[in-house]
């Protein structure tokens, strides 16, 4: 699969000077393209003034967040999250397969602004490929003494759909399973060892670096004045050219499906922002633009930014009752709504799909019983995605009714990690 961007309008950023053969760039290479490291000094007030926001999925300010952290009165802790459970999102592990330098020095630079001495990279345990490269890194970094002060850990995390969130890998690094806790206190509250800790994503980090080299102004050359600079986004499902491309926030999503080869086929869906996300009709999806504030009349939300073209051809209901009972049986096991009511939701789509009787009463009324009562956001998440796929398949359900669906059924959305 593709993971090399289409230069067009000052990209790519992320992904610039990457080797054609695949490797990932090397330190000496690293600072022939994007320059030696900068320093901290007013990092927080230039993130701020980017506009720089979360790139993980919450979409939160980062420099508010340095911010916060940096005022504490404890010494902070710096965790970057590289650990991408998501099946249909892979940006995170080809930006740390390919360009692990860069995040490295988001990490070392946030760290300095907020006072940090200790810092951890989070990586999925089958993530291979990003956790060699991460590696040799910082064998590299070591070698060469640039981080000097900081101690940095690479930390293996098990593979799982919760495991990357932030209080799960918090709950890790304090020596407990990677699962979510009941929140508040929030991370950058109490985290890591009872310290506040500073948790972003690696793509952020990443963002940060380049922020901390060229300013405000240039990452403010893309993107809107509301949306500003650019983002990875993982392209997958019924396109030529599946892969990891970075674009401009307000791209086009016809664009972005174009850089990917194109649609193949008739669509019959798109899934916009991953299992967390919505279902969008397609001829609406290719009119609509990368950013959050278009996409939310949509009902729909960037998030980790996956994007999934279904094919006309497959049974978009069945899809949807399989990427329901991952989310189920991928729950920590921690609350009710979440152990219950996700896997009610699951067999009543299940249900629907093999035409055992019209069971969408009973999943309305569930989705209102669980909607906002998890311990995490993973129950909200999956709320989100079934009603969706109710609205986005109404007409499928109708024939599954009626026992008349034509639609091919079978595995076509993954529920396993991409290693």
């Amino acid at each position: 699969m593709s993971a090399l961007p289409v230069e067009d309008r000052g990209l790519p950023r992320l992904f610039a000077g990457l080797p054609r053969d695949g490797s990932p760039l090397g330190l000496d290479a690293h600072h022939a393209v994007h320059g030696p490291q900068p320093s901290a000094a007013h990092l927080i007030e230039l993130v701020g003034e980017s506009g720089l926001r979360g790139r993980g999925g919450g979409g939160f300010p980062a420099g508010q967040k340095l911010a916060v952290v940096a005022s504490a009165r404890r010494r902070p802790v710096v965790v970057a999250n590289g650990a991408e459970g998501e099946p249909v999102s892979f940006k995170d592990k080809a930006l740390l397969r390919r360009a692990p330098h860069l995040v490295l020095d988001g990490i070392a630079l946030a760290a300095a602004a907020v006072g940090a001495r200790e810092a951890f990279l989070a990586v999925d345990r089958n993530a291979h490929g990003a956790l060699d490269a991460v590696s040799w890194a910082l064998d590299e970094r070591r070698a060469r003494r640039v981080d000097k002060g900081l101690r940095l850990q690479l930390v293996v995390v098990p593979p799982g759909f919760v495991s990357g969130e932030e209080t799960a890998l918090v709950n890790l690094l304090n020596g407990g399973p990677a699962k979510p806790t009941f929140t508040p206190p929030r991370p950058f509250e109490r985290g890591v060892r009872g310290a506040p800790t500073l948790l972003q994503n690696v793509e952020t980090l990443a963002h940060l670096a380049l922020i901390g080299r060229l300013g405000p102004e240039w990452f403010r050359a893309l993107g809107t004045e509301s949306e500003p600079g650019s983002a990875l986004f993982t392209v997958s499902g019924a396109v030529a050219r599946p892969g990891v491309y970075e674009a401009a926030l307000g791209t086009p999503m016809r664009a972005l499906l174009a850089q990917a080869g194109g649609v193949r086929g008739e669509p019959g869906a798109v899934l916009v922002g991953g299992y967390f996300g919505s279902w969008v009709e397609p001829f609406a999806a290719q009119g609509l633009s990368l950013l959050d504030a278009e996409l939310s009349a949509a009902g729909a939300a960037l998030g980790a930014g996956a994007i999934v073209v279904l094919p006309q051809a497959a049974c978009g209901l069945d899809q949807a009752a399989r990427v329901t009972r991952y989310l189920a049986d991928e729950s920590a096991g921690q609350c009710g709504p979440c152990v219950h009511g996700l896997a009610a939701l699951a067999g009543a789509l299940e249900s629907l799909a093999d035409g055992l009787g019209d069971t969408r009463p009973r999943a309305l009324r569930w989705l209102q019983q669980v909607r906002g009562r998890g311990a995490c956001r993973h129950p909200d998440g999956a709320v989100r995605f079934v009603e969706s796929s109710l609205e986005v398949f109404a007409d499928e359900i109708e024939l599954h009714v009626k026992g008349r669906c034509g639609g091919r059924r079978g595995e076509f959305m993954p529920t396993r990690s991409r290693s």
